[in-house]
């Protein structure tokens, strides 16, 4: 909501800039897809990491 409102005080601003930034906006979305994956897997990974570091202490009764 607050990128469509920023949008539209950007549109009544200066309107050319706008509409460049409305047809630019899938094209940037498509560029950082692949990092937004890519953060996404390190997350999962290191969860992994965690939950493997941490289950001898899970299997010894820590509760923490």
């Amino acid at each position: 909501m607050t990128l469509f409102v920023a949008w539209c005080i950007l549109f009544v601003l200066a309107w050319p800039v706008a509409l460049l930034a409305l047809f630019l906006m899938p094209l940037v979305w498509l560029i950082t897809l692949p990092l937004r994956l890519l953060g996404i897997t390190f997350e999962a990974l290191f969860a992994l990491i965690r939950a493997l570091l941490f289950l001898p202490a899970r299997v010894l009764g820590w509760r923490g």
